[in-house]
This record gives C-alpha cells, sequence and structure tokens, in this order.
C-alpha cells in the first residue's frame, strides 16, 4: 500500500516542495487548506491533480480530528504557521493562536485519532534570537526575539513534550532559512530578488530595505524538504538542526543579486527605517553535524546558485506577466 502523508500549510513554499518530494517518493498526499477567499494554489498548481485536497484549519481542533479520521495519514508534516517574523509584530495573538497553539491542536488530535502517526513539526532558528552561542545546535538555549520566535518555541517544546508524555513518535526540524523562487513577497531574499528583476527589466528604479548587515545562515527549501521526511524514517524520534553552516548578510545577497544581471546594488538599494524590526537577531548560523551524521543529510545548492536561480526565476515570472 502506499504511505500516505497529510501536510498543512501545503500551499507554502515549504508545503508545495515537500508535496512534491513526497509524491516522487510514491506517497498519496493529503494537503489541508484553510476555507478561505483567498487561498494561493500557485506554487502547487503544476502538480494539484495529483493531491488530494482537504479543509482543515489549526484554530479548530474538531476539524483536525475529522480529517484526520477521514484520512489515517501515517506521516503528518505541520508546516502551516503565521510565519512572517515582522507581521508577528503586529499580529501578535492571532500569531500565538497559529504557530504556537495550533502545533498543540494538532498533536492533540493526532494522539486522539492514531498515537502511532509520524509527526514532523517546524520549527525554527528564530527561537534562539539572541543567540547564546555560535553556531547554534540542538542543546543552544532558546532567546526568541519576536511574537513569531516566542510562538516556535511554545511549538517546540509542546512537540517535546507529547512525544515524552505519551511516547509518540514527534520530532521537531529546527530549520535555518530557507528560501527559493517560491518564497513570498513578504520575505526579504525573495523582496531582493524580485526587485532586482524589476529593475533589470525597468519597471523600478530602487530597492528599500531595513538593516543590511543583519547576516542569515540561508539554504534552499528543495533540500530541506528532504531532511523533514528523514528525520520520520528514523527508528526514534528526535529534533535537529537543518542548515549550511554558513552565513550572509542581506548586503552580501544584494551584491550577488544585482551582479548577477550586471548591476551594483548600491546604486539601487536605499535603507529605510520602517523595515528595521523592533528586536533584532543576531548572528544566526545553524550546527548541521548531528542531521549529517544521524541522517546522512547535507545541503545540496550553494548559496550563490540559490540567489542566482531565484533572481532568474523573477525576471522569467515578469516577462510572462509582461508579454
Amino acid at each position: 500500500m502506499k504511505k500516505r502523508a497529510l501536510i498543512t500549510g501545503i500551499t507554502g513554499q515549504d508545503g508545495s516542495y515537500l508535496a512534491e518530494f513526497l509524491l516522487n517518493k510514491g506517497y498519496e498526499v493529503i494537503g489541508m487548506v484553510r476555507r478561505t477567499s483567498t487561498v494561493n494554489f500557485e506554487r502547487i498548481k503544476h502538480f494539484q491533480d495529483k493531491l488530494t485536497l482537504v479543509t482543515g484549519d489549526l484554530l479548530d481542533e474538531i476539524s483536525l480530528i475529522n480529517l484526520l479520521r477521514d484520512h489515517r495519514p501515517s506521516e503528518v508534516y505541520n508546516l502551516a504557521a503565521q510565519s512572517f517574523v515582522q507581521t508577528s509584530w503586529s499580529q501578535p495573538v492571532f500569531t500565538g493562536e497559529t504557530t504556537a497553539l495550533g502545533v498543540t491542536r494538532m498533536l492533540d488530535a493526532t494522539r486522539l485519532v492514531d498515537p502511532d502517526i509520524r509527526f514532523y513539526q517546524a520549527s525554527s532558528s528564530e527561537m534562539f534570537g539572541k543567540v547564546v552561542e555560535v553556531p547554534q545546535k540542538e542543546t543552544t538555549p532558546f532567546y526568541p526575539r519576536s511574537p513569531y520566535g516566542v510562538a516556535k518555541v511554545y511549538g517546540h517544546w509542546i512537540t517535546v513534550n507529547y512525544r515524552e508524555s505519551y511516547n509518540m513518535y514527534a520530532c521537531s526540524g529546527i530549520l535555518f532559512n530557507h528560501e527559493s523562487p517560491r518564497r513570498g513577497l513578504e520575505f526579504v531574499t525573495r523582496k531582493i530578488s524580485h526587485a532586482v528583476a524589476r529593475i533589470k527589466l525597468g519597471i523600478d528604479e530602487e530597492l528599500r530595505l531595513g538593516n543590511i548587515d543583519a547576516r542569515r545562515d540561508w539554504g534552499f527549501a528543495g533540500d530541506y524538504v528532504e531532511a523533514m521526511w528523514m528525520m520520520l524514517q528514523q527508528d526514534h524520534p528526535d529534533d535537529y538542526v537543518i542548515a549550511t553552516g554558513e552565513t550572509h548578510s542581506v548586503r552580501e545577497f544584494c551584491d550577488l543579486a544585482f551582479s548577477h544581471v550586471g548591476l551594483t546594488y548600491s546604486d539601487y538599494v536605499v535603507l529605510d527605517a520602517r523595515f528595521m524590526r523592533p528586536a533584532e537577531v543576531d548572528l544566526l548560523i545553524g550546527d548541521p553535524a548531528k542531521a549529517q551524521a544521524a541522517l546522512g543529510w547535507t545541503p545540496k545548492t550553494s548559496f550563490p546558485d540559490l540567489v542566482r536561480s531565484m533572481v532568474d526565476a523573477d525576471i522569467h515570472l515578469l516577462k510572462e506577466q509582461n508579454r
């Protein structure tokens, strides 16, 4: 029989890459979407006919219980969340409801319907925030610096708690920043690649950014979803940092992106205080040694290749839109 997996947040960047990956592994993939008038299927439209899409909501545990009872997955990947850090400052309560308590509802629904389901929780490097040590590994204490980071810490620890309290196969992937051409335009990496494309094509003349000296550990989302799957194939559940082990600044990202199309970033980038965070995160760089040793996972895509692929994709997208 085919393995069956449920993905919450399937219309997001990670959900779309994970769905493709699992379909290629021969899985039957169930995708949970909220019943709203604004659901965007753009990222999954090229393989949507191979998916089973169902409605459910992390704010409503009954809907999750019914969904699990109806479809009986053997694996659950909980990727849905309010996942934009900047928005978490203006919507802190909603962020807590979805990104924190939503994890509890999904875990509890899993426990009630079938505690043998293998459960993956999408944790985040934003949990480290004001970092206590560099690089960050699984044992590094958390010090979140945003409502999003705080909510992710709750989601992480409630996953550990259910694993230890109910003997569930529940694990968390502490994923450092992972990007792709499918990243939302509100994220700085896609904001840059899309702006570079617009400037190169003569549509815009400048790019406004906040702190361009902020540094992050950036990888390719398509590489990272493989690590999610690997975590659920082990004999015992555990938590893993997924990262490249390299750090780059927003300035470096800009330099690579603009130079890829023959431009100089300093001619177009304008610093704008509106995009500064109330509390900035320090140097985020992950130590993926445990994942490499235990899972055999390593990132395949280099930072320059990631940046260039995002710029190329946005140039192609804009040309298609303006034909």
